[in-house]
């Protein structure tokens, strides 16, 4: 099978010595400007990214302005993300940015699909000492490990599960109402377990060290045990699927939830989650809900390997309680969100 990369002109000889390694004896399509983009749909995508020294690519930017114009034009794809910059910075917002703009195009995004490379190669280091190689070893090691990926389709099993985290209350959540929506129209098929992670139920990650970390994990637990402990991790372990409620807080995730997730990597610790897929309701009072979907994206799809399916988040804007569900088009955007569930997790009527 052919992998289309999507490679903006520009890109530094580093990256270009890397790719050319990890893509020898594939077929391979090359495109390198916004105006070669057309028709994606159904491919495997690797985007390649080469910044500059103000930690920008000029080609990159038209080709993120053609993905938004055209919302369909990736439709069915699933991708894998390279960046390399010559800095320590700019290198992991500008994937979530991509990762963001192209899910919203249709793109699936497979667990830990992103490869960044910056200047010094320093995020390298504890791979480097893994693999018992060089940094730049390390950073070679995972380009191919990404491509292997790429041609591994996302598979759930049979009888679904979804299970539903939120920090909220029932009575005047907007966030929550949408979710009850969306419930019902899911319809049968599917196991739904949902727990709330309300006020002094739970610890967040306080840092243990790897090893004391490490060794809890492979206990199923955690130093701090509680709710984690007790409920989420063995709902985290039989699902097939995450829902994240996600009222925005200050263009941020709600403390608990970001708790949660700290707290989910003594369990990533002792295994991935490329066969679970992350989807999220995010309502904002007055806007940022695309701040909120790049948070989770970063944190659950880049960092803990969770499978982003094509327009994960239900992102909607309300204020007062109940008007989420009263809002123009909302009926349509549930259904098509209620699909997108139904769609990714092989339970369609």
């Amino acid at each position: 099978m052919t992998l289309h990369v999507i490679r903006p002109a520009g890109a530094g000889p580093r990256l270009e010595t890397v790719l050319d390694r990890a893509l020898t004896g594939r077929e391979i399509r090359v495109y390198q400007t916004a105006e070669e983009l057309q028709d994606l749909r159904g491919q495997k995508l690797l985007f390649a990214v080469g910044l500059d020294e103000t930690g920008l690519s000029f080609e990159y930017i038209k080709m993120l302005a053609r993905l938004r114009q055209d919302q369909t034009l990736l439709e069915g794809s699933a991708a894998g993300i390279l960046v390399d910059g010559p800095g320590e910075l700019f290198t992991k917002s500008t994937a979530a940015e991509l990762a963001f703009t192209v899910n919203q195009a249709g793109c699936a995004l497979v667990g830990r699909p992103l490869v960044e490379a910056t200047g010094t190669l320093e995020n390298f280091r504890i791979q480097a000492q893994n693999l018992h190689t060089d940094l730049e070893g390390a950073y070679q090691a995972a380009v191919e490990d990404l491509i292997s990926r790429l041609f591994v389709d996302f598979c759930p099993k049979k009888d679904p599960e979804l299970l539903v985290l939120h920090a909220s209350s029932h009575h005047t959540s907007n966030t929550m109402a949408l979710w009850e929506k969306v419930r019902v129209q899911l319809g049968e098929g599917f196991t739904v377990t949902e727990i709330g992670l309300r006020n002094g139920t739970l610890s967040d990650c306080s840092g243990c060290p790897y090893t004391l970390c490490l060794h809890f994990g492979e206990k199923g637990g955690c130093f701090y045990g509680g709710l984690m402990q007790q409920e989420v991790y063995p709902a985290v372990r039989r699902c097939d699927g995450i829902v994240m409620l996600c009222p925005n807080y200050n263009d941020a995730l709600s403390a608990n939830l970001t708790a949660c997730i700290n707290r989910l990597t003594a369990l990533f610790r002792q295994t991935r989650f490329y066969d679970k897929a992350l989807f999220a309701v995010v309502v904002s009072g007055y806007s940022g809900g695309d701040i909120l979907a790049r948070q989770l994206i970063a944190a659950m799809n880049m960092n803990k390997s969770f499978y982003l399916p094509p327009r994960f988040a239900l992102l909607e804007t309300a204020n007062d309680p109940g008007q989420a569900v009263q809002r123009p088009g909302v009926d349509q955007r549930l259904d098509a969100f209620a699909q997108t569930i139904r769609d990714t997790l092989r339970c369609v009527e």
